[in-house]
């Protein structure tokens, strides 16, 4: 199970690697386990996790997010996070400092049912000091639906990293300056791709959330500018030369591109200061000097200080450690279950969702034996047959088979 949560390897090549060990090494080895006895483990692992949740007497965060659309279905994933684990690390959290709480699997999903599975959830965990969510509509609205059922409403904390992303979208996306950059980057790259200046290719932007990753191509555009400050005419075949072809009348966007590199750094210098160090006075005081050097029309200034304000409140009302104020831990853990789901040629969510817990959190050998003893096989298809009610592999096999099959219907019972 180590092999496959640790060293990120497919299930299938875990007796391989066993195999190896055992015929080049001096490890001694009795028998080797079938990759789906591996499987079968893993999946155990991760419900017995879930099983064993219970309430602390630390306090906690809870973050929360919808995984991506896996087929037609959605999983709510809450992380718990200890309120010092983000003073003790020193530095961004890891997922070894989170437990996974809760793990909803719905094809369908609004307000109320983010509200419902939060109340099955923390009725179990206990409730969170605060919760940390991304700017989606619907989470938003359904924590709030949620939080207005307790006897004391619980701080909302917006992700910095989707605020901003946010902040950076509406101050750029429908600006002439930026659509003209953009559209005279995607031509350029498409010249430079197979030619031996493939290495000055800007930065490929995100089809999805395109901004939150938009500070690297700021970053580029600066560097750029450097290399086309240079006057006067350029060699033959010099790479100025080339690029001076590749991207004509890149100067005449440099105002726009000198404040859009500006706006990027200073952002990306922010987040880095909340996502190692948390809020608290002094990361505030940090930030909002920062925030003053973005230009006095800027949306992602008035954002941002916005941003910084709300948050120390609600620092300096819960505790005196450093607030954690980033779910990036959270897309680390979807981004890492991802990647395991690929090696599928069929990617639906079925059971290896359960996987999700056992990604994150503690791995010592007595962890994994207590969850290990709180699921067991059987316990595995009782689950899956609550929350996994069909796959695409089901539905293939019972079209196949099924008698109307000629007819052309899928069946769906």
């Amino acid at each position: 199970m180590l092999i496959v949560l640790d060293a990120v390897v497919s299930f299938r090549s875990v007796p391989r690697i066993l195999e190896l060990f055992h015929s080049q090494t001096s490890l001694e080895l009795p028998w080797t386990p079938h990759f789906t006895s591996v499987i079968n483990w893993s999946l155990r692992v991760g419900l017995g996790l879930l099983r064993q949740v219970c309430p602390t007497c630390e306090p906690w965060i809870a973050i929360i997010d919808y995984s991506i659309d896996i087929g037609t279905k959605k999983a709510l994933v809450v992380l718990r996070v200890k309120t010092q684990s983000l003073c003790q690390r020193g530095s961004a959290i890891q997922l070894q400092d989170c437990e996974c709480i809760g793990l909803k699997v719905r094809e369908t999903v609004n307000h109320q049912t983010v509200c419902q599975d939060l109340e099955d959830i923390f009725a179990i965990a206990g409730v969170p000091q605060a919760i940390v969510k991304d700017c989606d509509y619907t989470l938003a609205k359904g924590v709030r639906q949620w939080s207005a059922k307790q006897e004391k409403p619980v701080p909302v904390i917006d992700d910095i990293g989707h605020c901003m992303a946010s902040a950076l979208k509406s101050q750029f996306e429908k600006t002439a300056d930026y659509k003209a950059f953009t559209a005279a980057l995607g031509q350029g790259a498409k010249c430079l791709r197979q030619t031996e200046f493939a290495c000055l290719t800007p930065p490929k932007l995100r089809t999805k959330g395109r901004f939150q990753s938009i500070s690297k191509l700021g970053e580029w555009g600066a560097k750029m500018l450097d290399v086309f400050a240079v006057k006067g005419g350029a060699k033959k075949g010099s790479v100025l030369a080339k690029l001076r072809t590749v991207f004509p009348g890149f100067l005449r966007m440099k105002p726009f591109i000198e404040r859009f590199a500006l706006t990027t750094k200073i952002v990306s210098e922010v987040m880095e200061i909340i996502k190692n160090k948390g809020l608290n006075k002094v990361t505030y005081q940090q930030c909002y000097q920062l925030s003053k050097t973005l230009p006095r029309n800027s949306k992602v200034k008035t954002h941002l200080q916005a941003w910084l304000k709300k948050h120390v409140q609600i620092q300096a009302e819960l505790t005196e450690l450093p607030l954690l104020s980033s779910s990036d831990i959270i897309e680390t853990l979807f981004g890492n279950y991802k990647y395991m789901l690929e090696r599928s040629p069929q990617a639906d969510m079925n059971r290896s969702v359960l996987l999700i817990p056992a990604l994150c959190g503690s791995r010592k050998e007595a962890v994994i034996d207590q969850a290990l003893n709180k699921a067991f096989q059987v316990d595995l298809a009782h689950w899956e047959e609550k929350n996994i009610p069909y796959t695409v592999r089901k539905k293939r096999q019972e079209f196949f088979k099924h008698k109307s099959q000629k007819s052309g219907k899928i069946i769906t019972d």
